[in-house]
């Protein structure tokens, strides 16, 4: 894309249309790891070498590659909160429950005494006149309008009946709805469904009210759009536009805040559609969820810190940091780590720093364990994406989609397997091979093994014994006398294992100096 982000304050997001394609894109690459590349630039071509599979991500300003990263915010004695006393605050969304605990909060916290609260049903949709008597008994002037705030000429007949007494000052759009499913099955109909109440709704008020004197312009965006969460593509698309709307209305001095926010304990549109294994997906990220009044003071303090764009959630540094080599890329800097080693060819997953790669072990294994070993690392990320507490829950025969499985789950399965075994998998997994021990076996034949002795395991842990023992004889001779009695004691065992005698042996390992038994590991080289 080109202009479609702002990489920091004051700069324009000139291409509005291409923002959404971001989020979009961002959830693609949640359903496809390390097989896309984001990149914004500010020229007519683009570089190759500003392009990097270990950079998912990234905008190019001259020479400069700058990478999207989340960093806590706080408030700036400078930035003055908005006034919601004065005139008609307008919500969009406002029968919804994020519209309703914000109705509310306007009135009780800061005393707002006229709202135009928005949906397509007006007073007649569920706890509407609730919501009104309630606002009502508490001083305020309510009024209840039956507006898409997405139809042009209906948003703009209701502003036309604002009093001039009590004009509009304020403008809140939380409206929004969820249609979920990977990219591969999103059609034109679903993406237009959720674009529509976001995007179009989001335009019209900008452009409707763009010459009032407003004290603030929020949109309530989604967290979504910053990390990609996997099935929601278009969910993802219609809150990116928001937040680039933000940035565009301040690079033109117009007030704007979009809040990204992250999940709600309370049930709403946004969390009201998440099962238990969405719930567990968002945790696994780290995403805690707010309650409703922390949600509120995030709100109010959200304009004081200056941003145009905010992501609001609560996190979990511990989790984000136990899987910092899995996560978006905007949340890595949150959970800095030590670089991964990379897998060199297929089948090569890590088997954790330092150790062995899967294939490495599957080669020091005979082929009937092998096979059992990549059963049970199957149902061990079986077991993760669906939220048990370990494998012993999943059998190995059972069918995926008896255990629960959808396209969303499918995808997630899919990515663990792939950092798991340093493979490229289908998303379709699930779908191809219809239980564990079936996924087990395509895997099996994926992974390519080379056969290696059994103690070829041994002898890597003994050169890495090697270094070690290097770096403590440099530093300290009293560890160092005690590893040597260590390895006497394991050279007495090998050769007793072996039917040979130590005490036989013409290097008598009751005499060897620290030299000579330097010189019997470098002959297991």
């Amino acid at each position: 894309t080109r202009g479609a982000v702002a990489t920091g304050d004051g700069e324009d997001v000139t291409d509005l249309a291409h923002a959404g394609v971001w989020g979009l894109v961002r959830v693609a690459q949640t359903e496809n790891p390390g097989r896309i590349v984001l990149v914004d630039r500010d020229t007519d071509t683009l570089d190759p070498r500003h392009v990097s599979p270990d950079v998912p991500q990234a905008a190019v300003r001259g020479t400069t590659v700058l990478t999207p990263q989340l960093a806590r915010s706080t408030a700036k004695d400078t930035q003055t909160p908005p006034r919601w006393d004065g005139g008609t605050v307008l919500v969009t969304g406002a029968t919804g429950a994020l519209g309703g605990f914000l109705a509310r909060h306007l009135v009780t916290r800061h005393d707002a005494r006229h709202l135009l609260l928005l949906s397509r049903r007006g007073i007649d949709a569920p706890g509407a006149r609730e919501l009104h008597d309630e606002l009502t008994a508490l001083g305020a002037d309510v009024t209840f309008a039956a507006c898409d705030a997405a139809d042009r000429d209906a948003l703009t007949a209701v502003l036309a009946g604002i009093p001039d007494d009590r004009p509009l000052t304020a403008v809140v759009h939380t409206a929004g709805v969820l249609d979920d499913t990977v990219l591969t099955d999103l059609t034109p109909q679903r993406l237009a469904k959720v674009l529509q109440p976001k995007v179009d709704a989001a335009w019209n008020l900008h452009e409707l009210t763009k010459d009032r004197d407003l004290t603030a312009f929020v949109l309530y965006s989604s967290i979504a759009g910053l990390i990609g969460n996997a099935g929601q593509a278009n969910y993802a698309a219609g809150n990116t536009f928001l937040d680039a709307l933000a940035q565009h209305r301040r690079a033109h001095g117009l007030p704007a805040t979009s809040l990204a926010w992250g999940l709600w304990a309370e049930a709403s549109t946004i969390s009201g559609g998440l099962d238990e294994t969405d719930l567990r997906r968002l945790a696994r990220l780290g995403l805690l969820p707010l309650s409703s009044d922390d949600a509120m003071d995030l709100f109010d303090a959200a304009p004081t810190t200056g941003e145009a764009v905010l992501a609001v959630t609560r996190l979990d540094t511990a989790v984000l940091r136990r899987q910092a080599d899995r996560l978006p890329a905007v949340l890595r800097a949150l959970a800095p780590t030590a670089p991964r080693r990379t897998a060199a060819a297929a089948g090569t997953g890590s088997g954790g720093e330092g150790g062995p790669s899967l294939a490495e072990r599957l080669g020091a294994l005979p082929e009937e364990q092998r096979t059992e070993v990549l059963t049970d690392l199957v149902r061990t990320q079986v077991a993760a994406v669906l939220g048990h507490a370990d494998q012993g829950a999943v059998d190995a025969e059972r069918a995926f989609q008896e255990m629960g499985f959808d396209s969303l789950t499918a995808v997630e399965l899919r990515n663990q397997l792939n950092a798991a075994t340093g493979l490229r998998l289908p998303s379709t997994l699930v779908f191809d091979y219809p239980n564990p021990a079936a996924l087990a076996a395509y895997l099996r034949r994926q992974i390519t093994v080379e056969e290696v002795s059994a103690a070829t395991p041994v002898l890597s842990d003994l050169d890495r014994l090697k270094d070690s023992i290097q770096s403590v004889a440099a530093a300290d001779r009293e560890a160092l006398q005690q590893i040597t009695g260590r390895l006497r004691e394991l050279l007495d065992l090998a050769d007793a294992t072996a039917g040979e005698s130590g005490a036989d042996d013409d290097r008598d390992l009751d005499t060897a100096t620290d030299e000579e038994l330097f010189a019997l590991l470098d002959d297991l080289d």
